[in-house]
């Protein structure tokens, strides 16, 4: 006769971490899923089918959930505001991966949280402690190690346009997120993020239909198509879906930390599928700003 063990709180807490994981995995992914669709279709067209996918699997959850889709437009008027900020961040980075490899990305990506405490401290006045102070400094030392490739001796050593849209773009998510942080909205997350992808949608319509676009869509290989029905699927639907319902079973600093699993995920996903050569500085250089990252997260 086989019993029924109660399911013990430990249990419970691991059944809930595979939610956040999942994500990060999936948004690791996402730049070398990203720099495999630029090759066959540029970088609008990307953001572009990769909203309207997003928006169709969001609706698809909304649906079968029962919510209403109607929105007060000026109690909701900061989602478009957050959505401008959004789309430029998205533009910016996918044209910073042409330029730039998908493991460097993942890295500069991962220096994020370091700008969100500079931004603070600017427009909010924000105190920070000493150990985040020095958090900052060994960040930024990682962040010069990395685009410098270890040489320090060259004054004009980011040479790289691709690393700088790439340091800018997380300067820019940085933005959307203190901005997130100071508003709050009435909707859900899910029916949050589905107008902010609509937005950022209808934003950059204009700049991305045309025949030349087109035409590359109609001429992707099954491997384009790929790349771009995971980013649409799973990095803009599933993985916020999950990220969404994770922020409400656990502390948003429990869910935040799974983010430092992302670079890693990049890293050596880039190596296994995009042959991206794996050195020793570009790893140590990760592991610094990682390093410093965690100090600056210390509280």
């Amino acid at each position: 006769m086989i019993k029924n063990f109660p399911i013990t709180n430990h249990q419970s807490q691991i059944t809930k971490f595979w939610k956040p994981l999942f994500a990060v995995i999936v948004w690791g992914l996402s730049f070398i899923a990203t720099k495999n669709a630029l090759v066959e279709v540029k970088p609008e067209v990307i953001v572009f089918i990769r909203q309207i996918l997003g928006i169709l699997f969001l609706a698809a959850v909304l649906l079968k959930r029962k919510r209403k889709f109607s929105i007060n437009i000026r109690e909701q008027k900061w989602i478009f505001i957050l959505a401008g900020i959004a789309c430029f961040h998205l533009w910016i980075q996918v044209t910073g991966l042409q330029w730039t490899t998908a493991s460097h990305t993942g890295w500069i990506i991962g220096i994020t949280p370091v700008f969100m405490v500079i931004l603070g401290i600017i427009f909010f006045k924000e105190k920070i402690s000493l150990l985040q102070t020095l958090g900052i400094i060994v960040a930024f030392l990682g962040l010069v190690i990395l685009v410098s490739k270890g040489d320090l001796t060259s004054l004009d050593f980011i040479k790289n346009k691709g690393d700088v849209l790439i340091i800018s773009s997380s300067v820019t998510w940085s933005i959307y997120s203190m901005v997130n942080k100071k508003v709050t909205f009435t909707l859900s997350p899910v029916l949050t993020t589905f107008y902010l992808f609509l937005i950022v949608a209808v934003i950059i319509a204009p700049f991305t239909i045309n025949q030349n676009n087109i035409s590359d869509v109609f001429r992707l290989s099954i491997s384009g198509w790929g790349s771009i029905l995971f980013l649409g699927i799973f990095c803009s639907g599933i993985a916020y879906t999950l990220w969404a319902q994770a922020l409400n079973e656990m502390s948003a600093s429990r869910v935040g930390a799974f983010l430092y699993v992302e670079p890693f995920v990049t890293f050596f996903g880039a190596w296994l599928l995009l042959n991206e050569q794996i050195t020793l500085i570009t790893l140590i250089s990760g592991l610094i700003i990682i390093g410093g990252v965690v100090l600056v997260n210390r509280r």
